[in-house]
């Protein structure tokens, strides 16, 4: 296990949690986690700064890894841990309260992209479609997701469990003006491709050579006419016309793997 706030300045220590669920965001603007493959992610990560964690035996036995000696630990049962999170999560035996990872730049995920695919998120707030999407970015090497700070889910519990331990590797990086984002994209060299389901090429139509920025937007309402205006061009999946429309992590899942799988560069 990487040590508690290694590469980082440890921020303090906190005492026993106060306080009844939550959804992930914890006391004083700390970041709580459960299940195994997200605390275990978390715990291995050296950009973390790790303030307690709370588990039964069994689940620290479950951990790939052994914990420092003195690290921040209390074991409970279930049913504490139960009411450390949101009602019904599946804790599986651990809880970890951590601070939130560092800002990121858009600039430090360009200049280290190396051709590999950008996801952008229009307006996408449900935790488990982003934690999916996150996972689906490591699966198939994305440098990295990009989502407005207004409009995206906190970094938390119910988003980390769905990341199955992406969190830790995606890069995910929060701007103001993703309109602004996505012409910095266009200026690093980056093809951007909208998904929408009206458009006329299908996605492996549209899908050049070069890098790519894949941008999604909320389901139902789609992007914002402003994104759309500044993609490069629009394309649709070819599902069947048995089904509308498929869900956004989905979309993103199926872009990311042909963005994979594309012939490579002569």
């Amino acid at each position: 296990m990487a040590k508690s706030g290694e590469r980082r300045k440890l921020r303090g220590r906190a005492g026993r949690m106060q306080g009844g669920r939550g959804s992930g965001r914890a006391t004083q603007g700390h970041v709580r986690l459960w299940g195994r493959h997200a605390v275990e992610a978390a715990l291995k990560n050296p950009l973390r700064v790790h303030r307690k964690l709370w588990a039964t035996r069994e689940g620290v036995e479950s951990l790939d890894g052994e914990l420092p000696p003195d690290f921040p630990l209390e074991y409970a049962g279930p049913e504490d841990l139960a009411r450390l999170v949101s009602r019904d999560a599946p804790h599986q035996g651990l809880v970890l309260e951590c601070e939130a990872l560092e800002d990121l730049h858009l600039s430090e995920v360009l200049d280290g992209a190396n051709n590999r695919p950008l996801v952008v998120l229009d307006q996408v707030t449900d935790p488990h479609n982003v934690g999916a999407i996150l996972r689906s970015a490591a699966a198939f090497d994305a440098a990295a997701i990009v989502t407005q700070d207004r409009h995206a889910p906190p970094e938390g519990g119910a988003l980390a469990k769905s990341a199955s331990g992406a969190l830790e590797i995606v890069p995910w990086v929060r701007v103001v003006n993703l309109a602004r984002a996505l012409e910095d994209m266009a200026e690093a060299g980056y093809w951007r491709i909208g998904l929408a389901g009206e458009a006329e090429a299908t996605f492996d139509e549209a899908l050049p050579a070069g890098p790519v920025a894949i941008v999604l937007g909320a389901e139902g309402e789609g992007m914002r006419h402003n994104i759309e205006a500044h993609c490069d061009n629009l394309a649709r999946l070819p599902i069947s016309n048995a089904m509308e429309s498929l869900n956004v992590s989905n979309a993103a899942a199926i872009a990311l793997y042909a963005v994979a799988t594309r012939p490579p560069l002569d």
